[in-house]
């Protein structure tokens, strides 16, 4: 028998003052098991419109059989208006959009969470609670949990990182200065066990805006990375980073690489089954 059962219960009732709007939400919830101590560990996902495309129930039930991960709840937040409830809440990109990522992130943060804490025993320790997405929803989910310390641990699937407050093709373009989250951690300060976990696939794009052969997608990433590194955080420990030669910028490569991020974000302290 399964190590556990997920069963979604989707709500559609849940009203956001700040999003003024009702929002969908699926909750992934291990079915028949005693409580944990300590609460469950928790994942925040945005885009969770996209759980069955990225065969999150199935990946949950494997590795729980496997033992691989603990028992978790996985809160899969479906997506309103992305390209303006996500991005960085403390600055449209260029053309205006991402204007409502700060009231998002207040959704999340105020509204949301305490409604799932209210419902479930969660824990109490930042290491087992998670956020991640999804291209724009990565963008977002870095944001999110880089400002809050709630999250221990954050995951990007080819992260927008190229959200910039000027156009690339303005004569003042400025990588270093122009792209907002990368000034977002180089404002930010340090925090002792914040880890993060990044994905990017050789076939996400074909743009190059500086000519060195290497997409944008990659450089855009890898360039966050170094932002964190200067902070004090340390790749492979405090940073893990998985490039697919033949992942795109679509579901089925997000879906390949989320067993992955899971047994990043939750690993089991069990032996694994053979």
């Amino acid at each position: 028998m399964p190590a556990s059962h997920y069963h979604p219960e989707k709500l559609t009732d849940i009203h956001s003052k700040l999003l003024e709007r009702d929002t969908v939400v699926e909750i992934f919830v291990p079915q028949g098991q005693r409580n944990p101590e300590h609460g469950y560990p928790l994942l925040i996902l945005n885009d969770g419109q996209d759980s069955k495309a990225i065969s999150l129930e199935s990946t949950l039930e494997q590795l729980a059989t496997q033992k691989s991960i603990p028992d978790v709840i996985v809160v899969a937040v479906h997506a309103g208006d992305r390209m303006q409830e996500y991005g960085v809440a403390a600055k449209p990109d260029f053309k205006k959009r991402g204007t409502k990522a700060k009231a998002y992130s207040r959704f999340i943060m105020t509204e949301l969470i305490p409604y799932i804490e209210y419902r479930y025993p969660i824990s109490r320790q930042p290491a087992e609670r998670a956020i991640a997405g999804f291209s724009l929803g990565g963008l977002s989910a870095v944001d999110i949990g880089w400002h809050h310390d709630y999250f221990g641990r954050i995951g990007a699937f080819s992260g927008s990182f190229w959200w910039r407050k000027r156009d690339s093709a303005s004569r003042f373009y400025s990588e270093h200065y122009d792209r907002i989250m990368h000034q977002q951690i180089r404002k930010g300060k340090y925090r002792p066990g914040l880890k993060f976990w990044f994905q990017t696939g050789l076939l996400d794009e074909q743009s190059d805006r500086n000519k060195n052969g290497v997409i944008d997608s990659i450089d855009d990433t890898l360039d966050l990375i170094a932002e964190l590194v200067k902070k004090g955080y340390r790749p492979f420990h405090d940073i893990q980073y998985l490039e697919l030669a033949d992942g795109a910028h679509d579901l089925p490569t997000w879906g390949r690489a989320l067993p992955e991020f899971l047994k990043w974000a939750f690993p089991s302290h069990a032996p694994q089954k053979v």
